[in-house]
């Protein structure tokens, strides 16, 4: 890629944040720049706020785009912490259409569209992190999870992804996992750090029952305080905290702009 510069933007549930990335190093180049998500968080509304990063950075290329939904084909298939209108939308063209009308685009001679590249926001994470981050050159399964206001899910073997896997939305002794054991479940409900622990252990227990990985990667928000938590989690499989913490998803995002990694 020899340095290849890329945008990067991570729509999350409360934030949409994006970076310049150099996606030969995993290095960001310049001052990440966040924004609310809108409420309603629609397709429209959401594409405008993406514009809106774009434009405070200045720049006019190729742009990576994550959403918390299943993506395939560029079509956005599920709707976790956004709008429930984003079922069915055509992610990449929404969005390369709102870029293509902003100001660098047009005096670029860009045309109506810019190309983008949209993928689940976690599959973007984990990409991040086996290739620059705690899974680089671990070989096995490789299950990585972000934790914030779900939960999200990328599973790799030997480095390669298996995307859309939604392990988030597992069923665990009757609930929705991440309805429990998410980072805003335990800031809802006011869990200390050993309760909340106690509930997300039983999560990874019940998820490597099905999936037997060698390693799982834990990443999102709570990943800035592992010495909160890390400690008290119970699981037979090696557990590490993401090295790129939450710039995982815009370094991800970046990678997928310049390699066209999207599912």
């Amino acid at each position: 890629m020899n340095g290849m510069r890329r945008l990067g933007i991570d729509v999350g549930g409360t934030g949409v944040k994006g970076n310049v990335v150099d996606t030969e190093t995993g290095e960001l180049l310049a001052d990440r720049v966040r924004i609310e998500t809108p409420h309603p968080a629609t397709p429209e509304a959401v594409a405008d706020t993406v514009a809106a990063v774009v434009e405070t950075h200045g720049y006019d290329g190729p742009v990576g785009i994550t959403l918390p939904s299943v993506v395939k084909a560029g079509i956005a298939h599920t709707a976790a912490n956004i709008d429930p209108t984003w079922p069915g939308t055509d992610a990449v063209t929404l969005f390369g259409e709102r870029l293509g009308r902003l100001p660098d685009a047009q005096r670029s001679g860009a045309g109506p569209s810019r190309p983008v590249f949209v993928l689940n926001d976690a599959d973007a994470a984990g990409l991040a992190e086996v290739r620059f981050g705690a899974g680089a050159g671990r070989r096995g399964v490789v299950c990585m999870l972000t934790i914030g206001t779900g939960i999200g899910s990328a599973l790799f073997l030997d480095g390669r992804l298996l995307p859309s896997s939604e392990f988030g939305h597992l069923q665990v002794d009757g609930h929705d996992a991440e309805s429990r054991a998410s980072a805003a479940a335990r800031e809802r409900e006011e869990l200390s750090w050993p309760k909340w622990a106690k509930r997300f252990s039983r999560y990874l227990q019940v998820l490597e029952d099905l999936v037997w990985p060698d390693l799982f990667i834990l990443g999102g928000g709570v990943s800035k305080k592992p010495d909160k938590w890390l400690p008290l989690l119970e699981a037979r499989t090696e557990i590490v905290v993401a090295q790129l913490q939450n710039q995982a998803g815009i370094v991800g995002a970046a990678m997928a702009a310049a390699e066209d990694t999207s599912p």
